[in-house]
Protein backbone atom coordinates (compact mmCIF):
# COMPACT_ATOMS: atom_id res chain seq x y z
CA UNK A 1 0.00 0.00 0.00
CA UNK A 2 1.95 3.06 -0.89
CA UNK A 3 2.01 6.31 1.15
CA UNK A 4 -0.57 8.33 -0.65
CA UNK A 5 -3.54 5.41 -0.27
CA UNK A 6 -5.49 5.90 2.96
CA UNK A 7 -5.48 2.57 5.19
CA UNK A 8 -8.60 1.99 7.34
CA UNK A 9 -7.33 1.75 10.97
CA UNK A 10 -9.07 -0.56 13.87
CA UNK A 11 -11.28 0.65 16.52
CA UNK A 12 -9.37 1.24 19.98
CA UNK A 13 -12.22 -1.28 21.24
CA UNK A 14 -15.21 -2.82 19.69
CA UNK A 15 -17.25 -0.66 22.34
CA UNK A 16 -15.37 2.61 22.07
CA UNK A 17 -17.71 5.01 22.31
CA UNK A 18 -15.54 7.30 19.83
CA UNK A 19 -14.95 4.59 16.90
CA UNK A 20 -16.31 1.25 17.97
CA UNK A 21 -18.55 -0.34 15.90
CA UNK A 22 -20.67 -2.50 18.61
CA UNK A 23 -21.29 0.85 20.33
CA UNK A 24 -25.53 1.89 19.10
CA UNK A 25 -24.75 5.43 21.16
CA UNK A 26 -21.37 5.78 20.29
CA UNK A 27 -20.39 7.60 17.09
CA UNK A 28 -18.95 4.88 15.31
CA UNK A 29 -16.32 6.84 13.37
CA UNK A 30 -14.14 4.89 10.75
CA UNK A 31 -10.60 6.13 10.90
CA UNK A 32 -8.05 6.48 8.23
CA UNK A 33 -3.96 6.88 7.80
CA UNK A 34 -2.72 8.77 4.98
CA UNK A 35 1.23 9.16 5.50
CA UNK A 36 1.78 11.11 8.60
CA UNK A 37 -2.29 12.20 8.70
CA UNK A 38 -4.92 10.43 10.44
CA UNK A 39 -8.66 11.49 9.45
CA UNK A 40 -12.35 10.43 9.23
CA UNK A 41 -15.26 12.13 8.09
CA UNK A 42 -17.62 12.95 10.59
CA UNK A 43 -21.88 13.56 10.08
CA UNK A 44 -23.81 14.58 13.38
CA UNK A 45 -26.86 13.52 13.43
CA UNK A 46 -30.12 13.81 15.85
CA UNK A 47 -28.08 12.08 18.41
CA UNK A 48 -25.48 14.69 18.37
CA UNK A 49 -27.59 17.89 18.74
CA UNK A 50 -27.33 20.79 20.52
CA UNK A 51 -28.73 24.09 19.48
CA UNK A 52 -31.92 22.92 16.88
CA UNK A 53 -29.84 21.93 13.28
CA UNK A 54 -26.71 22.07 15.25
CA UNK A 55 -24.16 19.69 16.54
CA UNK A 56 -23.36 19.73 20.59
CA UNK A 57 -20.10 20.95 21.08
CA UNK A 58 -19.36 17.87 23.63
CA UNK A 59 -20.12 15.23 20.90
CA UNK A 60 -17.70 17.65 18.63
CA UNK A 61 -15.10 17.54 21.06
CA UNK A 62 -15.86 13.78 21.35
CA UNK A 63 -15.18 13.03 18.02
CA UNK A 64 -12.05 15.56 17.94
CA UNK A 65 -10.63 13.92 20.82
CA UNK A 66 -10.88 10.40 19.13
CA UNK A 67 -9.81 10.88 15.88
CA UNK A 68 -7.06 13.16 17.44
CA UNK A 69 -6.03 10.25 19.35
CA UNK A 70 -5.67 7.63 16.36
CA UNK A 71 -2.23 9.58 16.12
CA UNK A 72 -0.69 6.60 17.63
CA UNK A 73 -0.46 4.72 14.86
CA UNK A 74 2.13 7.01 13.55
CA UNK A 75 3.84 7.89 16.72
CA UNK A 76 3.47 3.78 17.23
CA UNK A 77 2.60 3.87 20.44
CA UNK A 78 -0.57 3.55 22.98
CA UNK A 79 -1.25 6.67 24.18
CA UNK A 80 -4.03 8.58 26.37
CA UNK A 81 -5.52 12.16 26.67
CA UNK A 82 -3.68 14.78 28.59
CA UNK A 83 -5.22 17.75 27.43
CA UNK A 84 -7.78 18.84 24.93
CA UNK A 85 -8.58 22.18 23.66
CA UNK A 86 -11.23 22.30 21.07
CA UNK A 87 -11.90 26.11 19.04
CA UNK A 88 -15.47 26.33 18.00
CA UNK A 89 -15.00 28.50 14.44
CA UNK A 90 -18.36 28.51 13.11
CA UNK A 91 -21.66 26.32 13.83
CA UNK A 92 -21.78 22.60 12.93
CA UNK A 93 -25.08 21.67 11.05
CA UNK A 94 -26.23 18.17 11.37
CA UNK A 95 -26.23 16.23 8.65
CA UNK A 96 -23.24 17.35 6.53
CA UNK A 97 -19.47 15.47 6.36
CA UNK A 98 -16.87 17.27 7.86
CA UNK A 99 -13.31 16.13 7.22
CA UNK A 100 -11.16 16.08 10.26
CA UNK A 101 -7.66 15.66 9.76
CA UNK A 102 -5.24 14.93 12.58
CA UNK A 103 -1.54 15.13 12.63
CA UNK A 104 1.58 14.82 15.06
CA UNK A 105 2.63 18.81 15.51
CA UNK A 106 5.53 17.50 17.69
CA UNK A 107 6.93 15.01 20.51
CA UNK A 108 8.71 15.80 23.44
CA UNK A 109 9.46 12.70 25.52
CA UNK A 110 6.25 10.88 26.20
CA UNK A 111 4.01 13.78 25.26
CA UNK A 112 2.66 13.46 21.77
CA UNK A 113 0.98 17.51 20.53
CA UNK A 114 -1.53 16.55 18.12
CA UNK A 115 -3.30 19.47 16.52
CA UNK A 116 -6.43 18.52 14.07
CA UNK A 117 -9.04 20.47 11.73
CA UNK A 118 -12.87 20.00 10.92
CA UNK A 119 -13.22 21.37 7.38
CA UNK A 120 -16.65 20.64 5.52
CA UNK A 121 -17.43 19.22 2.34
CA UNK A 122 -18.46 23.54 1.29
CA UNK A 123 -14.28 24.04 2.39
CA UNK A 124 -15.14 25.96 5.70
CA UNK A 125 -13.61 25.26 8.38
CA UNK A 126 -15.49 25.11 11.51
CA UNK A 127 -13.87 24.04 14.33
CA UNK A 128 -10.00 23.04 15.14
CA UNK A 129 -8.83 21.29 18.07
CA UNK A 130 -5.28 20.82 19.76
CA UNK A 131 -4.57 18.24 22.61
CA UNK A 132 -1.24 16.35 24.22
CA UNK A 133 -1.54 12.81 24.56
CA UNK A 134 1.15 11.13 27.04
CA UNK A 135 2.06 7.29 25.79
CA UNK A 136 1.65 4.82 28.15
CA UNK A 137 1.92 1.01 28.50
CA UNK A 138 -0.58 -1.62 28.34
CA UNK A 139 -0.19 -1.54 32.48
CA UNK A 140 -2.17 1.72 32.11
CA UNK A 141 -5.07 -0.03 31.11
CA UNK A 142 -4.80 -3.58 33.11
CA UNK A 143 -5.06 -1.05 36.40
CA UNK A 144 -8.89 -0.59 35.15
CA UNK A 145 -10.63 -3.26 33.66
CA UNK A 146 -9.81 -6.62 31.05
CA UNK A 147 -6.99 -5.78 28.42
CA UNK A 148 -7.55 -9.22 27.14
CA UNK A 149 -8.36 -7.58 23.75
CA UNK A 150 -5.66 -5.10 23.73
CA UNK A 151 -3.23 -7.13 23.24
CA UNK A 152 -3.69 -7.77 19.45
CA UNK A 153 -4.11 -3.86 18.72
CA UNK A 154 -0.94 -2.84 20.47
CA UNK A 155 0.74 -6.04 18.72
CA UNK A 156 -0.41 -4.31 15.70
CA UNK A 157 0.43 -0.93 16.40
CA UNK A 158 3.88 -1.42 17.13
CA UNK A 159 4.05 -3.55 14.02
CA UNK A 160 2.39 -1.16 11.82
CA UNK A 161 2.71 1.96 13.11
CA UNK A 162 5.44 3.88 12.87
CA UNK A 163 6.37 7.46 10.73
CA UNK A 164 6.47 5.33 7.21
CA UNK A 165 4.10 2.82 8.32
CA UNK A 166 1.73 4.35 4.84
CA UNK A 167 4.34 3.06 2.58
CA UNK A 168 4.37 -0.35 4.00
CA UNK A 169 2.03 -3.34 3.15
CA UNK A 170 -0.08 -5.34 5.18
Amino acid sequence: MGADQPQRLPSHTPTCMGCGPDNPHGLQLEVFRCGDEVFADLVFDERHIGAPGLAHGGAIAAACDDVLGFSLWIAATPAVTRRLTVDYLQPVPLGCTHRLTARIAAREGRALHVEGVGVGVDGVTRFTASAVFITVDAAHFAAHGDISGFGELFAELTRYGGPDAGSRSR
